[in-house]
């Protein structure tokens, strides 16, 4: 039975403007290597972010949750009470490398001159800067984030440790405590203490890192996300947790503007000579799978979030109901390619008719059009797996309560 995701789908009218700019040989071996080119350029482009502060404000504890991992994982960050980091270390995300959080030595020594530091750490080999900073807001974060400010960088002001200023201030309060007004009296403070220094209109997050689904960690997402271009934005929405459905969403619609080239690259290897149909299979198990871990939804994802206590593997696997977010064989792939075929001939007469092109370079094998619902439709469905796995995960907040947060990690470790 066909899904509802591919019987309403049809060719996007960006996607045959793109391939008709594209294509413009009858060579499939001119026309493959444009589309892996186009796709290693995506694969491979750089993001690299420095998070900076205060020794002691948790930028180690950090950098793990923004990668995915806790601070007990092999790959993590060394975090500690005192400061761990000596010089400038770079840890790549787990499952993007070119995209590295760098944590940068504290700050706020006696000696400390923000100029100096910013020079000898590396100015401008950052795309963006995060200001780490908790309790009370000090001097040398004045002087950071005018020196940034001076030189044109872009920085974010987070405060962390959010949660544990919110349980202090109930426990002074007992009764009277708001949650919301009590976040922003700390948003309103910091913002006013950078503006009194001469930062103009500053950015101001507060974040928790083992409660990075709460407060405004969403917020931050969605600015990084209308602030970066291109490829860059295209590596961060694939690299921070996608812990709500707006980052999901964007996820999944980043992944989608470059579903036409992994159709049109799978349907190019069956049409040259001497290589048999079953290519195309493995390649486009590839790419589910690829997806499949973007969305948190493989074994080893949802083990990791059932281990962190926000249910049962069994509960959490329940939510995954999509056909090849169950399973992701190459025998199931061919099963779905089979339907994407029977609904996609009057999509495939629109693209030879838009395209003439195409019919020769693809005149054999698993078609561009099946290809290409079928990717469609898993990207569709594996989103609304992950966005049903996130509410069971975190549906249980209020039964935990804010101490007993489960751990980000589950999507990428």
């Amino acid at each position: 039975m066909l899904s509802s995701a591919m019987q309403s789908l049809e060719l996007r009218e960006q996607d045959l403007t793109e391939m008709g700019t594209l294509i413009q040989s009858r060579v499939v071996l001119e026309v493959s290597t444009q589309v892996q080119t186009l796709l290693d350029s995506l694969d491979s482009a750089t993001l690299d972010i420095a998070v900076t502060g205060e020794s002691g404000a948790g930028k180690s504890t950090l950098v793990n949750a923004l990668r995915g991992l806790s601070d007990s994982d092999p790959r993590a960050a060394p975090t500690g009470v005192v400061e761990t980091t000596a010089e400038p270390t770079p840890y790549p995300h787990p499952g993007l490398p070119s995209v590295r959080l760098w944590d940068l030595p504290g700050t706020g020594t006696p000696s400390f001159r923000a100029e100096r530091y910013l020079e000898q750490v590396g100015l401008m080999d950052f795309d963006f800067f995060l200001l780490v900073a908790s309790e009370r807001f000090r001097e040398s974060h004045a002087q950071l984030a005018q020196a940034l400010a001076a030189a044109g960088r872009r920085f974010y002001f987070i405060r962390t440790k959010v949660d544990q200023d919110l349980r202090a201030s109930c426990r002074r309060r007992p009764g009277r405590c708001q949650e919301g007004q009590v976040l922003g009296e700390i948003r309103a403070d910091c913002a006013r203490q950078l503006e009194k220094e001469g930062v103009a209109a500053p950015r101001v997050f507060l974040l928790s890192a083992f409660q990075l689904h709460r407060f405004d960690f969403p917020r931050l997402q969605a600015t990084l996300a209308e602030e970066l271009a291109g490829h860059k934005r295209h590596a961060l929405l694939l690299a921070l947790p996608a812990l709500t459905a707006e980052a999901v969403g964007r996820r999944k619609e980043t992944l989608r503007r470059h579903v036409w080239k992994k159709a049109l690259l799978a349907s190019l290897v069956s049409a040259l000579p001497g290589l048999p149909l079953q290519l195309n299979v493995p390649m486009l198990v590839e790419t589910l799978g690829s997806y499949r871990r973007s969305f948190g939804l493989d074994e080893e994802s949802l083990g990791v979030l059932a281990r962190a206590g926000a249910g049962s593997p069994q509960r959490l696997r329940a939510q995954v109901r999509s056909a090849l977010g169950r399973e992701l064989s190459p025998a199931a792939v061919r099963d779905v390619l089979s339907q994407a075929a029977l609904c996609g001939q009057v999509a495939a007469r629109l693209a030879r008719d838009r395209l003439p092109l195409l019919e020769n370079l693809v005149a054999g094998g698993i078609s561009f059009v099946a290809a290409y619902f079928l990717l469609h439709s898993a990207l569709e469905d594996f989103a609304g797996d992950a966005q049903r796995v996130l509410e069971a995960a975190y549906g249980t907040e209020e039964e935990g309560g804010p101490c007993d947060p489960p751990d980000p990690g589950f999507l990428f470790d």
